[in-house]
């Protein structure tokens, strides 16, 4: 398998970012982060990808229903703190990875494919 830059993924970053998508899919489902004006538990993990040295995890999130994305990833970028200090309690690692949070795109571009492989059937 490789990224977007021609560079194969290992088996380490895949079963890693794995990992760190579960404990956060669970963090999140029992609100332990604690994040103000957020209830965590309506938001799904898509994906964590890792970056080779295995410093950064890029998490791909959804708000429920797709509702306030923007302003959902926004108010987890500024809380990732919490959000890190509780995922450290449950992974152990030498290294915690930074986490971004990034809105999931990839449930709306299969719509607009959807959309069109129907207006071409008709």
């Amino acid at each position: 398998m490789k990224n977007k830059l021609g560079r194969s993924i290992s088996q380490r970053q895949l079963r890693i970012g794995e990992m760190i998508k579960q404990s956060l899919g669970m963090i999140f489902v029992r609100n332990e982060a604690k994040v103000p004006n957020l209830e965590t538990n309506h938001i799904t993990v898509t994906e964590v990808k890792m970056s080779q040295d295995l410093k950064v995890a890029k998490a791909f999130v959804l708000p429920l229903g797709g509702k306030n994305a923007e302003e959902t990833v926004n108010i987890l970028r500024e809380f990732s703190y919490l959000i890190r200090k509780k995922l450290s309690e449950k992974i152990t690692m030498k290294f915690l990875p930074k986490i971004l949070f990034t809105k999931d795109e990839s449930f709306e571009y299969a719509e607009k494919i959807e959309k069109l492989i129907k207006q071409i059937n008709k």
